[in-house]
């Protein structure tokens, strides 16, 4: 009985204390309007954290996408544009900070190219239904093969 009062406690401590190792703190920030709060979360859902794979500086825990957002509202107390920050972010980080970068010549592959391979892919299927042999129409039956079927018939 005290064995098992003894496993019951220590799970329930071990339970209550992992949960403060997952909490984590929590950016609070606070705008001088609601469009400022609005522009600071469109640009912290449009900017990549650049020490991430595939997450937003929004989405993300990391110490760097901590930093970025804390960049980014300065630079919103600033006065300072969207366009100003994002060129910020770009000529610190490269065009990878950009969930959707800019269309320029090191990018047309990457915005035109699953157009132009969906564009090959229809001229195949044209070419190869094209090149397909039509099928000749059904001709009507000789009077010996109707004869043939006929006996075929019969039997079963």
């Amino acid at each position: 009985m005290f064995n098992k009062l003894l496993v019951a406690v220590f799970l329930t401590t071990v339970t209550l204390l992992s949960s403060f190792v997952l909490a984590s703190p929590v950016d609070t920030y606070v705008f001088k309007d609601k469009v400022t709060e609005i522009r600071f979360n469109a640009l912290n859902k449009e900017l990549r954290c650049p020490k991430c794979q595939n997450q937003n500086l929004a989405d993300s825990n990391s110490p760097i996408a901590a930093d970025l957002r804390r960049e980014v509202y300065d630079m919103l107390q600033q006065g300072k544009a969207d366009m100003e920050i994002v060129d910020f972010m770009v000529s610190r980080y490269g065009e990878f900070v950009l969930y959707r970068p800019r269309v320029s010549s090191l990018t047309y592959l990457l915005w035109y190219g699953p157009a132009g391979l969906l564009f090959i892919g229809v001229i195949v299927v044209v070419i190869i239904l094209r090149r397909k042999p039509v099928k000749n129409a059904q001709q009507p039956l000789s009077n010996d093969q109707k004869n043939k079927l006929d006996q075929i018939l019969k039997h079963k």
